[in-house]
C-alpha cells in the first residue's frame, strides 16, 4: 500500500520535469542532490516521456537538459548497492539500454544541453543524442573504471562517435575531458559560456524546425541504418529513402520554391 503525502509530509519532487514551447520539448533530469544520477525511477520517467514523444507530431525536437551543478554523473551507484541482485543490476542495464535505442528510433531530432559533469552513463547519454550543445565548464568523463566499472555500455554510445583510439583512452583511465576537447573530439557540436546555453540549443532547434518534418524524421531513421549497414546495402537504403522523399509533398514544395526564389510552406506530407 502507497502512502499519500500529508500535508505536513511534502510529496517529493518529480525526477524528471518536462517544458514546451514552439514545436521544442525539453525533458529535464531533475535529481540534482544526486547530480542527476540516472536511477531506476528517473529511467522510467524518461522512456515514459521519450514513448509518448514518439506519438507526438506537435513536438518538433526534444532536448534533454539537467538541473543543478552537473547534467548527469551516471547511473545511480549508491541505488545500486543498496539493490545489489543480478536481477536488480540487469533491469537497470536493459532500461538504460533501451532508453538510449528509443532516443536513436526516434522520429525527432534530440539535443542534449551539457553542462556541469557529464560522467559515464550521462556521457553515454549526450553521445547518445543526436546533437549536443555544451557550455564552456562542462566536463565529460567515462570515469567507471576509477571504481573497478568499466563503463561498458557508455563506450557503445561513445565508439560511435569519436575515434577508437580516443574512447579507449577515455574508457580505460577515466580521465575528465573539458568542453573544447569533447568538441575536437566529435563528441559535441558547439561550445558556448553557461550564460548562452539555451539560447544556442534553441538557436540549434528552431534551424531544425524550420525544415519539413518529414525530411528530418526519414533522414534520421536512414542517417542511422546506413551506419549500421555495410556500403553496398547503405546505398540501397539511402537510395530507396531519397526515391520515397522525392515523392512526398514537401520535397515539390520545396523544389519549386527553390526555383521560384520564395520560402516553402511545409505541409508535413
Amino acid at each position: 500500500m502507497t502512502a499519500t503525502p500529508t500535508a505536513t509530509e511534502p510529496a517529493d519532487p518529480p525526477v524528471l520535469l518536462r517544458a514546451d514551447a514552439d514545436g521544442i520539448t525539453t525533458l529535464i533530469l531533475n535529481r540534482p542532490q544526486q547530480y542527476n544520477a540516472l536511477s531506476s525511477a528517473l529511467l522510467i520517467e524518461l522512456q515514459a516521456a521519450i514513448d509518448a514523444i514518439a506519438r507526438d507530431e506537435s513536438v518538433r525536437v526534444v532536448v534533454i537538459a539537467g538541473t543543478g551543478k552537473a547534467f548527469c554523473a551516471g547511473h545511480d551507484l549508491k541505488e545500486m548497492r543498496a539493490h545489489a541482485d543480478r536481477k536488480f543490476i540487469k533491469d537497470v542495464f536493459q532500461r538504460c539500454s533501451r532508453l538510449m535505442l528509443s532516443l536513436t528510433r526516434l522520429p525527432q531530432p534530440v539535443i542534449a544541453r551539457a553542462h556541469g559533469i557529464v560522467a559515464a552513463a550521462g556521457c553515454q547519454l549526450v553521445a547518445q543524442c543526436d546533437l549536443a550543445v555544451a557550455a564552456e565548464g562542462a566536463r565529460f568523463a567515462t570515469s567507471g573504471i576509477n571504481v573497478g566499472l568499466f563503463c561498458a555500455t557508455p563506450g557503445v554510445a561513445l565508439t560511435r562517435n569519436i575515434s577508437r583510439k580516443r574512447a579507449m583512452e577515455m574508457l580505460m583511465t577515466g580521465d575528465f575531458i573539458d568542453a573544447d576537447t569533447a568538441l575536437a573530439y566529435g563528441l559535441i557540436n558547439r561550445v558556448v559560456p553557461l550564460d548562452a546555453l539555451d539560447a544556442e540549443v534553441k538557436k540549434l532547434a528552431q534551424s531544425i524546425i524550420a525544415k519539413t518534418p518529414v525530411a528530418v524524421a526519414a533522414g534520421k531513421k536512414i542517417f542511422y541504418e546506413q551506419i549500421e549497414a555495410g556500403l553496398e546495402q547503405a546505398y540501397e537504403l539511402a537510395s530507396e529513402t531519397m526515391v520515397c522523399n522525392m515523392m512526398t509533398e514537401d520535397a515539390a514544395e520545396g523544389i519549386d520554391a527553390f526555383m521560384q526564389k520564395r520560402k516553402p510552406q511545409w505541409k508535413g506530407k
